[in-house]
């Protein structure tokens, strides 16, 4: 295994592989918690719980909540549920909840947690690749309005993260892809390096994969801790997430598509907003090619006709990040060089859709 350093971020402290059953365990020693609560969905409670469990040493009573799977389950309503659960089961102020799952059971759980009592302690145990390099670092908790994604929330950064890469195996392949649409991200907006080592994805070995892990998530953590509330550099991370919710959102509340992951949307959004910043930015050529080539080598082209268009345009006014009326994107002169809130016309967004087709 690769050996990975624990990060320390402004809030807490990202640990790696077997250091996250030490860390777990003395922390775990010198708190004492009335209760622990882990947070889990149907799918890791069978994959990933066992194991789990058999790495903690505690004496303190162990409670299971376990959510349905999948962001259509990412709601206020799952939140009612998970709450009454705590309440029924006697959760106090001196519980601790530990969410074990991908990012919708990170962002949830880290929601329920700081809502909870006014907010209890909290500790992410993420089992996605998506949740290891996304979800893992900067604290933002949630939920979805409807299919407006992540309107509801909070930033909170719970007291620690624990990262085990051995859970990535539990992952189907779908699922492992939608988090390297994170880690490309972070190449593009921050580091030329990183999006080369990111770019030949076929020789990955589950090492290099680690190391490509913790790299992302210093990335991330850098950017995070200059802007922790998203004012100024935070909002380099949404590069690819102003169409790519957009996309997320129409697919998942149009009964005639099949429902895209969360990353598979964002790989769709990164090709849109490269093919848009080559226009307004002079983005160069020859790395816009680079960067469709990169992503449909991974993800499958997906299909849209012209009545898609205007509905998704119409779902970018809810974007978070959208400030006095106007749709701000990320957009990028180079790799590695990016630009905040930029305007960009409904035009020049449906050329970028025929880009991406052809």
């Amino acid at each position: 295994m690769h050996f990975m350093n624990s990060i320390t971020t402004k809030d807490s402290t990202i640990h790696f592989n077997s250091n996250c059953y030490t860390a777990i365990n003395e922390y775990l020693a010198s708190n004492r918690f009335s209760k622990i609560f882990i947070i889990t969905d149907s799918n890791t409670n069978t994959n990933c719980l066992p194991e789990f469990l058999s790495r903690l040493e505690t004496d303190v009573a162990i409670e299971i909540i376990e959510i349905e799977p999948g962001e259509t389950h990412k709601t206020i309503e799952t939140c009612v549920g998970v709450w009454n659960a705590l309440s029924e089961l006697g959760g106090d102020r001196k519980s601790l909840i530990l969410n074990l799952g991908g990012g919708v059971v990170t962002d949830l759980g880290g929601f329920v947690a700081c809502t909870f009592k006014r907010g209890i302690k909290y500790i992410n145990i993420p089992t996605s690749l998506l949740a290891m390099v996304d979800a893992s670092v900067g604290g933002k908790t949630g939920v979805d309005l409807g299919s407006l994604k992540n309107q509801i929330g909070v930033i909170d950064s719970g007291d620690m993260v624990l990262i085990d890469t051995n859970f990535l195996s539990t992952l189907p392949q779908s699922h492992l892809k939608s988090g390297l649409a994170e880690m490309l991200k972070h190449g593009l907006i921050y580091d030329r390096n990183y999006w080369d080592k990111m770019t030949d994805l076929s020789k990955l070995n589950l090492d290099d994969l680690d190391a490509l892990i913790h790299e992302s998530v210093i990335i991330k953590n850098t950017i995070v801790t200059k802007d922790p509330f998203e004012n100024s550099v935070r909002k380099t991370l949404n590069y690819g997430h102003t169409l790519g919710h957009a996309i997320e959102s129409y697919f998942l509340s149009n009964p005639n598509k099949t429902d895209l992951l969360h990353g598979e949307a964002i790989a769709i959004g990164m090709i849109l907003e490269t093919y848009i910043s080559s226009r307004l930015f002079n983005f160069p050529e020859a790395d816009l090619e680079e960067v469709k080539k990169v992503i449909l080598n991974v993800f499958a082209q997906v299909d849209f006709d012209d009545n898609d268009y205007p509905e998704i345009i119409e779902l970018l006014k809810h974007d978070k990040k959208n400030e006095h009326g106007n749709i701000n994107f990320v957009l990028l002169e180079a790799i590695g060089t990016p630009k905040i809130d930029c305007l960009v016309d409904n035009e020049l967004i449906i050329e970028a859709f025929e880009y991406y087709k052809k």
